[in-house]
């Protein structure tokens, strides 16, 4: 980091903390926000954009060959007038990046000539066009682009140290709705849950939180369709990456056990959820009580002050007043037993966890009751509480389902069929995953190593709406000048000193 930058972060963080810590401790009299005569003025000389962070993104685009790659791989149009490929994609990503939430927002950048001069453009697509674009794809030109933007994945993946490796790639499955109010949209159709849209498939990377696959459906397709498939292009690409172990996990949906023979073979390993069916049940009910062992989730914090007065729980005092049926877990026993699937030639692992729960109605207990839970691995290795522990963690990729929902907006269906959509989709997610990209290729220094790190897996578990206004939405100046694009800082924030290390790591 060059010495002058060093200086403004220096200035900055001792400013802000002069001012905090000089913060008057009386009552003033009045409100602190005094503020009266404020006026509004035209600047004629400064150019500046709020979303300061673009310039960094579209740096490692073009370091990663993120640019060429979609060029060279995708190729749905006939004519470059005067648009690429990469520019309509990069469009549609970086409008989500800007804090953008819908195609037409795409209008706002491309009548902002200091934000074109950004990103050294003339212009760039209008919403119509980059809809139109949407809908020039089909099927083959959807995988296409995912295998453009892999493989770029793959060279941030391989700058990583020997650590990232040694763990397994844990690869998750999950479907969601994707509702829409249109009626003339192509391929949508009623979900089970009565709702008309698209029922996406996500197959995501837990360690980084990435989104390795988006592949679109039907609103009436089972959340396992097509997942199979899915799961050996994902454990393809982390083998290629340098991964030694493959975890696939999924919920019972995808406990799809004519693959299981077939994932064993190759070396993948896997942690699904199974149906409670009656045979399993009957299993399970057939092991001795000295066989089960009860489940600990959270071991006590060892506490530094002394423990704080617990809340009182409002909605249990609720429901026992109004004399609802509330379902009370009491404990929780594990135990295994070996399973031959119908469809499988091998046997493999089950693991039952046996939840005891009490009814209670108001004051009084009614009765109890035993709810048993099955998953099934061909790891012999885990112990039977790192199996459960596996199938919980993967609960996790509904937040990242969220994350794309909400923060990113990138499971939207603002065109008008299954493939166009399926595009944008993609496109889109793209945002989500450059996000993870700039954590990975944060540089550890090894005198801050701890620091650094900690950091690193700030950024990558941090929300998109935060990551909005700590990396992106910084006012900028922009100045062009000989073959420069000079971005100039205009405030000061804590997570600038990160920002300033991914540029450094993206220069060298």
């Amino acid at each position: 980091m060059i010495k002058q930058v060093q200086q403004f972060l220096g200035r900055g963080k001792q400013k802000i903390l002069r001012r905090l810590k000089n913060m008057p401790r009386e009552d003033l009299g009045h409100p602190v926000m005094t503020g009266s005569n404020i006026q509004y003025e035209v600047s004629t000389k400064t150019s500046a954009i709020n979303v300061g962070g673009i310039g960094a993104f579209h740096l490692m685009a073009r370091r990663l060959g993120l640019i060429d790659s979609i060029d060279n791989n995708v190729s749905v149009l006939k004519y470059h007038l005067p648009y690429h490929e990469s520019d309509h994609v990069l469009n549609i990503s970086y409008n989500l990046l800007c804090g953008g939430q819908t195609l037409d927002d795409i209008e706002l950048r491309r009548n902002d000539e200091v934000y074109l001069d950004s990103l050294g453009a003339v212009t760039i697509p209008d919403p119509t066009t980059a809809g139109d674009f949407c809908r020039r794809f089909d099927e083959a030109s959807n995988w296409a682009l995912m295998d453009a933007i892999n493989e770029p994945r793959l060279k941030i993946w391989r700058q990583q140290p020997v650590a990232f490796f040694q763990q397994k790639a844990r690869i998750d499955a999950d479907g969601t709705q994707v509702v829409t109010l249109g009626e003339c949209k192509e391929g949508m159709d009623l979900s089970y849950k009565g709702e008309w849209g698209y029922h996406p498939l996500l197959v995501s990377l837990a360690n980084t939180g990435e989104a390795l696959f988006v592949v679109n459906r039907s609103g009436n397709r089972p959340s396992h369709e097509g997942a199979a498939a899915i799961f050996d292009r994902a454990a393809k690409l982390c083998r290629e990456a340098g991964f030694k172990e493959i975890l696939f996990r999924g919920d019972t949906d995808f406990s799809l056990t004519r693959y299981f023979d077939h994932w064993d073979e190759k070396g993948s390993k896997f942690v699904f959820g199974m149906d409670a069916h009656k045979k399993v049940v009957g299993r399970a009910v057939q092991i001795d009580d000295d066989e089960y062992f009860e489940l600990v989730r959270h071991g006590e914090r060892a506490l530094k002050t002394a423990p704080r007065r617990k809340p009182e729980n409002v909605k249990e005092r609720i429901i026992k007043e109004r004399e609802y049926l509330n379902l009370k877990l009491d404990f929780e026993l594990y135990s295994e037993f070996k399973y031959k699937p119908l469809k499988c030639e091998k046997t493999y692992r089950v693991v039952v966890l046996q939840k005891n729960i009490t009814a209670e109605k108001g004051e009084l207990a009614l009765f109890d009751e035993i709810k048993y839970f099955f998953y099934i691995t061909n790891d012999w290795r885990m112990s039977t509480e790192e199996v459960i522990r596996e199938s919980n963690q993967r609960c996790n990729q509904e937040n990242l389902i969220s994350q794309l929902k909400s923060g990113v907006h990138s499971l939207r269906a603002p065109v008008n069929t299954l493939n166009a959509n399926w595009a944008y989709m993609i496109m889109a997610t793209l945002a989500w995953n450059m996000k993870a990209w700039m954590a990975l290729s944060l540089p550890v220094c090894p005198r801050w190593a701890e620091k650094h790190e900690k950091e690193k897996d700030s950024l990558l578990k941090m929300e998109f709406r935060k990551f909005l206004n700590v990396i992106m939405l910084q006012p900028c100046q922009i100045i062009k000048t000989g073959r420069k694009i000079i971005y100039r800082l205009l405030a000061w924030n804590p997570w600038q000193p990160v920002f300033f290390r991914f540029l450094d790591a993206l220069r060298l």
